[in-house]
């Protein structure tokens, strides 16, 4: 590897020596994700002297990548990465969800020196074919991973770093693939874990630009961040009242349909409401909606829902926590006292919660605790300062003192119930 390629231009994460394999010695000295990633690579029998196995020939990539979805993403990734690789001496590369890498471009020099470890493409870089590396550790974490010369699993690719973030389908959460940066130790900076986050962000956010609209008959409702949702029918997009936004919520969550009695105690507090108060709120809905998307007995949408709130919920089932945060602007409803919508917004603000802190990722923590719904989420502070780097601790830690300050002296609960709606 040539000079400019191999000089360090930052620190560099805590790692085993420069030159040493990875085997039950060194892990003392490497971080957790590496160690447990190296074990994993040791669960998969991967040899540490072989090369990634070449999975698609020359003609079965062009044709798989041309029909494969980041192909729509491809044009803003080279905008935001392409330069830097070139100029940099490194290599953009951008793998399938199995961990196949589709296009790998950049530096003339470093292509051919890649070829060499069959960092190409066609060839598998998944974990378990390939060891510890960015794109195949990323998928199988499912989050931005950096991994600095000697951190991988394999001695013949210690020479390089590489920086890699998943990308998921926007709308159904599901994993595509990642993009990459790979090349010399000027990679190992902080700053390109960042670059490389911010470009799958991108391509998620171009992916969701580019994606048809739903199809004729299908309802896509918004209710994320919003007193009252917003509803697309047929290429309409509809203002919803308060009420109409808490029925569509409920239907939507409850596709089987529900009965006239089970409707009434899912949005109303009060118990003397009638259902002639309900039937004729369904009413005005129908009248807006067409008589025939609106069904009664049992209530229940005529046709498939995308609701946003659904589409996060799915994003964690499917352990996707960068992917639901990102499409999480707010809590449901916020302003809705209606039970069946209160349960709801608990419940997808809980798992969410709880799964940003499970990931101890400082970025993701900090968006939740900036956030207006955040802000006095002492649980997600206590979390962030564990997590933050030592040069960043402070403010962090001065703000979760004067939460648990406040707590104490009985102002404040963990949190207040969602104060801020985004319109």
């Amino acid at each position: 590897m040539s000079e400019a390629t191999t000089r360090r231009s930052g620190p560099r994460e805590p790692g085993p020596e420069q030159g040493t394999a990875p085997g039950p010695g060194a892990r003392a000295a490497v971080r957790t994700l590496v160690a447990e990633s190296w074990r994993r690579s040791e669960r998969a029998r991967v040899s540490r002297d072989g090369a990634a196995p070449t999975e698609l020939e020359e003609a079965e990539v062009a044709a798989y990548r041309e029909q494969h979805p980041l192909a729509a993403a491809m044009p803003v990734i080279r905008e935001l990465l392409g330069a830097d690789a070139r100029d940099g001496g490194h290599l953009l590369a951008v793998c399938d969800a199995g961990g196949r890498l589709l296009w790998v471009e950049g530096d003339p020099a470093t292509l051919r020196q890649a070829r060499r470890m069959n960092f190409v493409a066609g060839a598998g870089w998944a974990e378990a074919a390939a060891g510890t590396n960015a794109p195949g550790t990323a998928l199988a974490v499912g989050r931005p991973v950096q991994v600095v010369s000697a951190e991988h699993f394999r001695p013949p690719v210690k020479d390089w770093t590489c920086v890699a973030a998943p990308v998921h389908d926007p709308r159904s959460g599901r994993l595509l693939g990642a993009v990459d940066l790979t090349g010399g130790e000027p990679l190992a900076h902080p700053h390109s874990l960042g670059l490389v986050r911010a470009v799958a962000r991108a391509a998620e956010a171009q992916l969701a630009l580019l994606a048809p609209p739903p199809p004729s008959g299908r309802l896509r409702l918004t209710a994320l961040g919003r007193d009252e949702a917003l509803l697309t029918v047929d290429g309409r997009r509809l203002s919803l009242s308060r009420r109409h936004s808490e029925i569509l919520v409920v239907l939507a969550h409850r596709p089987e349909g529900v009965t006239g009695g089970e409707l009434l105690t899912l949005l109303y507090e009060d118990e003397s409401v009638t259902p002639v108060t309900l039937r004729a709120e369904l009413s005005r809905l129908r009248a807006l909606l067409g008589p025939e998307l609106l069904c009664s007995r049992p209530y229940r949408l005529a046709v498939p829902v995308d609701a946003d709130f659904a589409a996060v919920d799915r994003r964690l089932a499917s352990g996707a926590v960068a992917a639901a945060a990102g499409a999480y602007p707010g809590p449901l409803l916020p302003g809705s006292a209606a039970p069946g919508v209160v349960r709801l917004r608990e419940r997808l603000a809980d798992r969410l919660r709880a799964a940003l802190v499970a990931r101890a990722d400082p970025r993701l923590l900090a968006d939740w605790a900036y956030s207006a719904w955040g802000e006095e989420d002492v649980e997600v502070w206590r979390a962030l300062c564990a997590a933050v780097p030592a040069a960043q601790l402070a403010p962090v830690r001065a703000r979760l003192d004067a939460l648990e300050a406040e707590l104490s002296a009985g102002a404040t609960g963990l949190q207040r119930p969602f104060p801020h709606t985004r319109r």
